[in-house]
């Protein structure tokens, strides 16, 4: 996400942090390159011209030249004007309302409408603990509402029975009619899709909105087609009250271009964006944290929310209760190796880290990092269960068949116990640490703290 754009503002950012002192040519030239990769990641002209104007009027009023560290100061000031252009504050789903609340999903076909609303429905069952119901309203693809009822049963979570007789508006009067009847807290009403805009489309989808009084309508929209996404938008808030948006495939080959401008220019804000196929890849669009990722100054909040999700309570007491031990094994590393898949694996929880841009590249030739990870679950797991508890009893016979388990060879065997015992006895020294004294040295990472972080920064 964001990837190539942050590369680019991370490199101007390197040319002119080691300086001391920054001309007016320096900035003038830092701000005309900035410019230039706003534009190659399909932001259009008149909004990246003023988002220019203003981080050169900011620097300027803030005497940027006589700072004491003006390659900081700089990218302080871009931070904060990007926050401002993709949105300035986080726009929160609005559930606040007598159950059930209705959530209309709209866009165009192939946009990802359907395991859009999926993915929405397990988040929203998994992080605000609600009752869902998902509908489909698709009579033009009956294949949609099939795949809308697998997706359903794969997250757990009601589908209403599709009826290939009756019309959308129909559908969504039943749909509506079961969830207040059963007690759902949110009803997801998946609409169909066309390959364009069309009087008929909006018209039926007005329909519904009107007769399902709708407390989100949102629209998905594919970040692929680019500043097209912006039209698709203007042309849907032209009919319909557009609540906000979820962009999609912001994971693949996107330029970036209508995250960055969406808010700035259709005045609605992005609530959600797909990071990935499956339907745990759906996070909410935080500006500033994005912000944050794209100038290198990592997103810790959003790595320890993750952390959070994912590892159990009793797990991680457990784990405690063996590190102040002393005490590790293989079992503790494969625990490891699975927490960092499932918060998407090494290259995500890097991305998430401050300063990473610095090293970027570096890490880029570390293609093999993921591929090195699952070599040593594949190990681990072709171990006996003594081995993993007692890895110090691998003998060469052990070894060679541990090995041979894993389609690998004794050498890499050699590789993952010299691994293993350098970080059982980074183990052992963390162990010795007060808890109280990690917990100062931790801090609490939330908003409040992040944004002393960002103002030192």
């Amino acid at each position: 996400m964001f990837d190539n754009f942050s590369d680019k503002i991370t490199k101007i950012f390197n040319q002119i942090s080691g300086k001391k002192f920054i001309s007016e040519d320096d900035l003038n030239t830092a701000m005309r390159e900035i410019r230039i990769a706003l534009l190659e990641a399909d932001v259009a002209l008149p909004i990246a011209k003023n988002f220019i104007e203003q981080v050169k009027q900011t620097a300027l009023g803030q005497q940027l030249i006589k700072s004491v560290s003006p390659g900081q100061m700089i990218v302080k000031i871009v931070h904060d004007e990007l926050a401002k252009l993709l949105g300035s504050e986080k726009s929160e789903i609005n559930l606040d309302t007598r159950p059930p609340a209705v959530i209309l999903m709209v866009g165009l076909q192939g946009a990802g409408k359907t395991t859009s609303a999926a993915k929405l429905a397990l988040r929203l069952k998994n992080k605000n603990h609600k009752k869902i119901l998902l509908a489909s309203l698709d009579t033009y693809r009956p294949a949609a509402a099939e795949q809308l009822k697998i997706l359903s049963q794969k997250i757990f979570v009601d589908c209403d029975e599709f009826d290939t007789q009756k019309k959308p508006i129909e559908l969504a009067k039943k749909a509506r009619q079961k969830a207040a009847d059963f007690g759902y807290d949110v009803l997801i009403l998946d609409t169909a899709g066309r390959i364009a805009i069309d009087k008929t489309m909006m018209q039926e989808l007005v329909e519904i909105q009107n007769a399902v009084v709708a407390t989100e309508t949102l629209l998905v929209v594919d970040a692929m087609i680019g500043q097209d996404a912006i039209n698709v938008a203007k042309n849907f808030l032209e009919k319909l009250p557009i609540s906000g948006v979820i962009l999609t495939r912001l994971d693949g080959d996107s330029r970036g271009g209508a995250a960055l401008t969406m808010k700035a220019a259709t005045n609605c804000p992005i609530k959600f964006i797909g990071v990935g196929e499956k339907v745990e890849e759906l996070d909410e669009f935080n500006p500033e944290r994005i912000a944050s990722r794209i100038v290198g100054m990592g997103d810790v909040v959003s790595l320890v929310e993750k952390a959070q999700e994912i590892f159990d309570e009793e797990e991680m007491k457990k784990a405690a209760k063996k590190l102040r031990a002393g005490e590790f094994d293989f079992n503790d590393l494969l625990s490891q190796i699975r927490n960092m898949k499932k918060m998407g694996g090494a290259a995500n929880i890097i991305n998430l880290l401050p300063g990473i841009g610095k090293i970027k590249e570096q890490l880029g030739k570390m293609n093999n990092l993921e591929k090195e990870i699952k070599l040593q679950e594949a190990l681990i797991l072709s171990m006996t269960k003594t081995e993993r508890n007692d890895p110090e009893i691998l003998n060469s016979s052990r070894k060679h068949r541990i090995a041979k388990g894993a389609g690998s060879t004794i050498q890499e065997v050699n590789r993952l116990m010299k691994k293993y015992k350098q970080m059982k006895k980074m183990m052992g020294k963390m162990g010795k640490i007060d808890p109280e004294k990690m917990k100062e040295m931790m801090g609490n990472f939330n908003e409040g703290e992040m944004s002393k972080f960002r103002n030192f920064i």
